[in-house]
């Protein structure tokens, strides 16, 4: 938890000085300012309303007990074994099987599965899935997840500005070089990437292991993760791709993508979560 708290802090710090400076080289002070109010309300934006952002996205709608009472119960048992507040559930109309979790805090938590992986996985392999979630949950991964998107975010906003800036002559009067600023223009997206992919790739594998440790076993989620990851290949998902990291596998592995864009793919490879879950460490 301290480390994760620790980490948010690196990152809004990181988005803060970015904008604020971007700000400040075309506006001055008062350009600084407008910076900072923009890093600010990308971060608590997308942190504050990513419950209400995420379901919208995903056209998901409460799933009711009555329609899926084993899966209340399972969540029932996996809160009360992590000592957590039970979420609220929600199902997708996607037939390719994923699932995510979302919410600002264990209270206003929410876990999402798809149609799809209701059909295909059995109940130890469900099981770990959820557990994954609520792990992801329980170390407040959303809230992180949120600002390194905002991140990003902010370091491509502030790189279309200098773009602008280098095409129009906004930095000849600091003797700025226009070249240098088009170059870092084209890379930072790049770097905001990198940024993310990173942040979400740790995050998915600490939330193995913890969802391992709340279901009583990697095997679950291991055998999960091996359906979902070959499944997920045959059945495209139509989601925004500013959504991929909140899914438990990426969603667009069945879309058609460059090389070059799944290098900076969020995920880490699903045969090294897998082999990680079934080391002599995890069982």
């Amino acid at each position: 938890m301290i480390r994760n708290t620790f980490k948010t802090a690196i990152l809004l710090a990181a988005l803060g000085g970015l904008l604020i400076g971007a700000g400040q080289l075309f506006g001055g002070s008062g350009g600084a300012t407008i910076g900072l109010l923009l890093g600010l309300l990308f971060a608590g934006g997308s942190y504050w309303f990513s419950d209400k952002l995420a379901i919208k996205a995903t056209r998901a709608e409460p799933l009711e007990e009555a329609r899926a009472p084993h899966i209340y119960r399972m969540v029932r048992e996996l809160t009360a074994s992590a000592n957590m507040p039970m979420p609220r559930l929600y199902i997708t109309p996607e037939q390719q099987p994923n699932a995510f979790a979302t919410g600002r805090n264990d209270r206003k938590a929410v876990v999402a599965v798809t149609q799809g992986i209701t059909e295909i996985l059995d109940e130890n392999e469900l099981r770990g899935v959820i557990a994954h979630e609520l792990a992801h949950i329980r170390n407040r991964d959303i809230l992180i997840g949120s600002v390194a998107a905002a991140v990003a975010m902010g370091i491509t906003f502030s790189a279309r500005m200098l773009m602008w800036g280098a095409m129009f002559g906004g930095s000849d009067d600091e003797g700025g070089n226009p070249l240098g600023a088009l170059a870092l223009a084209l890379l930072a997206p790049i770097a905001a990437a990198v940024l993310q992919m990173a942040v979400s790739r740790s995050r998915e594998f600490e939330a193995d292991r913890v969802g391992a440790g709340i279901a009583g076993s990697g095997e679950g989620l291991a055998r999960a993760l091996e359906k979902l990851h070959t499944t997920s290949k045959r059945i495209p998902m139509n989601v925004n791709p500013a959504q991929e990291h909140a899914f438990i596998v990426s969603p667009l592995t069945g879309s058609k993508q460059s090389s070059f864009a799944k290098l900076f793919s969020t995920h880490p490879p699903v045969e090294e979560r897998v082999a990680r879950l079934r080391s002599p460490q995890m069982v």
